[in-house]
C-alpha cells in the first residue's frame, strides 16, 4: 500500500498534467513528474516496484526513441502491455510523469503481471533511473558528440555509466552495441551479464572512418584500428597495442540492403541461422536499432514469434523517418540533431536521386541544445551537388546556409 506521501504525490502529479494539457492544449508529462518529485523524490522509485514485469531502460546518443518503440511493440505482440514514457519526455520528472499517471486511485500501479516498463532515457539521467527502477536490462544503442553545452564529450559521459553501473546493487543484462568501442568496454569492468549486437556485412565498409568519429583512441592509449568502418566510429575496430578488439556478437545484420532510404532488408541471426527481416524505415542506424531491440527483447524472454511479427510492421516514430502529405506532395521528416546521426541522415537521403528538394531547419532553444557549432563537423560536402532546392529555416536558418555555402552547395 502507498505511503500518504506517495498517494499525495501521485495525485498531484495528475492534476497537474491534466491541467496543463487543458491549459496548454497537449503535452503535460514533464509539468505532472515534477510536481510528484517535488512532493516523493523516491516517486520513481515506489511506483516501479509495481510493475509486475519489471523494466527496460533504453539510452544511448541516438536511437533511444526507435528503440524503445520497437521493444513495445513487441511486448504489446507478445500479449503484455508496456508502460512507456512515449512523449520522449526521458528525464526523472518524465518517468515519474508516467508512472504517476498509470497509477491507479490507491496510489500505485495495479497488480497486473503483464506491465512492462519499457522507458527511454536521457544519457545523463541513467545513473538515477538505473537507481530508481532497478530494470532486468539496460540497452545502450551508441555514444556520439551530442550536445556539448549539456553532456561534456563523451568520455565523461561514458565515465558516468560506468560508474553507475559498477555502483548498481542488483544484477541486469547489458545490451551493448559490439560496433561502438565505448558502449562495447562497459561490460568490462561490470559484473552485469553482456549481450552484443552488431552488422557484419563487408559491403557497407567505407573503407575509413568519418572525420567526426569520437571513439578514436583505446583506454591504453593506442589508436584504434578498423577492419570495417560503417559510419562515425562504429565498424570492426582492434587495438593494436593492447589487443582489445569488438566482441562477438549474439544479435548480428547481415546481407543489408538499404533499398532507396525508405525501407530495408536484412539478414538477422548468425551465419549458420538467419531469418531475413524487412522494415518500413530507411538507414543504417535503423538496422542498429532493430538489432538493439531484438537483443532486448531476448534478454527479457519475449517470443521470437512476436519479435519477427513487429519488425516489418514497425512504423517510424514521431519525427523519425515520418511521412505524409501536403497538397499532394510526399514530406519525409528526418531527425539529426549531432554530426553522426546527420551524416546518416545525409547518406539517407542520397540513395534516392528522384529526392530533389530538401529543407533544413536549425533551432537552437533548450530542448535543442544551444550550441550548434555541431552542424560543422557533419559532412555536407558529401551531399553536395545532390539536390535542385534547398531551403534553410528555424532560429539559426543564417548559420545553416553559411554552413551550406561552404560545403559548396550551390546558391540560388
Amino acid at each position: 500500500m502507498p505511503s500518504p506521501r506517495t498517494l499525495a504525490a501521485v495525485w498531484s502529479a495528475k492534476a497537474a498534467a491534466t491541467a496543463s494539457r487543458v491549459l496548454a492544449k497537449g503535452g503535460g508529462t514533464a509539468i505532472g513528474g515534477l510536481v510528484g518529485l517535488a512532493l516523493q523524490p523516491h516517486l520513481v522509485a515506489e511506483l516501479a516496484r509495481g510493475l509486475g514485469r519489471g523494466s527496460v531502460v533504453i539510452t544511448g546518443t541516438n536511437g533511444k526513441t526507435t528503440t524503445s518503440h520497437l521493444i513495445a511493440d513487441v511486448a504489446r505482440a507478445a500479449g503484455l502491455r508496456p508502460l512507456a514514457n512515449a512523449s520522449g519526455s526521458n528525464l526523472m520528472r518524465g518517468l515519474a510523469g508516467t508512472l504517476a499517471s498509470a497509477a491507479g486511485p490507491g496510489g500505485g500501479l495495479a497488480d497486473d503481471k503483464r506491465t512492462i516498463g519499457v522507458f527511454e532515457v536521457d544519457e545523463a539521467a541513467l545513473p538515477q533511473a538505473i537507481e530508481a527502477l532497478r530494470p532486468r536490462v539496460a540497452v545502450f544503442t551508441n555514444l556520439f558528440r551530442d550536445q556539448l553545452d549539456r553532456y561534456g564529450e563523451v568520455e565523461a559521459v561514458a565515465a558516468r555509466w560506468r560508474e553507475a553501473l559498477a555502483a548498481t546493487a542488483h544484477t541486469m543484462t547489458l545490451v551493448l552495441n559490439a560496433d561502438d568501442p565505448t558502449v562495447a568496454s562497459l561490460a568490462e569492468s561490470s559484473r552485469h551479464r553482456a549481450v552484443y549486437f552488431g552488422v557484419n556485412d563487408k559491403a557497407l565498409d567505407r573503407g575509413c572512418l568519418e572525420h567526426a568519429a569520437d571513439a578514436i583512441t583505446c583506454t591504453c592509449g593506442g589508436d584504434y584500428e578498423y577492419g570495417i568502418a560503417f559510419y562515425s566510429h562504429l565498424g570492426h575496430w582492434r587495438c593494436p597495442e593492447c589487443g582489445r578488439m569488438r566482441p562477438s556478437t549474439q544479435i548480428t545484420a547481415r546481407e543489408v540492403d538499404l533499398r532507396d532510404g525508405r525501407s530495408l532488408a536484412f539478414t538477422l541471426g548468425a551465419a549458420e541461422r538467419g531469418v531475413k527481416v524487412e522494415m518500413a524505415v530507411g538507414g543504417l542506424y535503423n538496422v542498429y536499432n532493430a538489432l538493439a531491440a531484438t537483443a532486448a527483447a531476448l534478454a527479457l524472454g519475449l517470443p521470437e514469434e512476436a519479435l519477427l511479427a513487429t519488425l516489418p510492421r514497425f512504423r517510424a516514430a514521431f519525427g523519425r523517418q515520418e511521412a505524409f502529405e501536403i497538397e499532394g506532395r510526399r514530406v519525409e521528416v528526418m531527425l539529426g540533431k549531432n554530426p553522426a546521426g546527420l551524416n546518416q541522415v545525409l547518406h539517407t537521403l542520397t540513395l534516392d536521386p528522384s529526392r530533389r528538394t530538401v529543407l533544413f531547419v536549425l533551432n537552437d532553444r533548450i530542448a535543442d541544445g544551444r550550441d550548434i557549432s555541431w552542424i560543422w563537423d557533419a559532412d555536407f560536402e558529401a551531399a553536395a551537388g545532390r539536390f535542385d532546392v534547398v531551403v534553410c529555416s528555424g532560429t539559426r536558418a543564417e548559420e545553416m546556409a553559411l554552413r551550406l555555402k561552404y560545403a559548396e552547395w550551390d546558391e540560388a
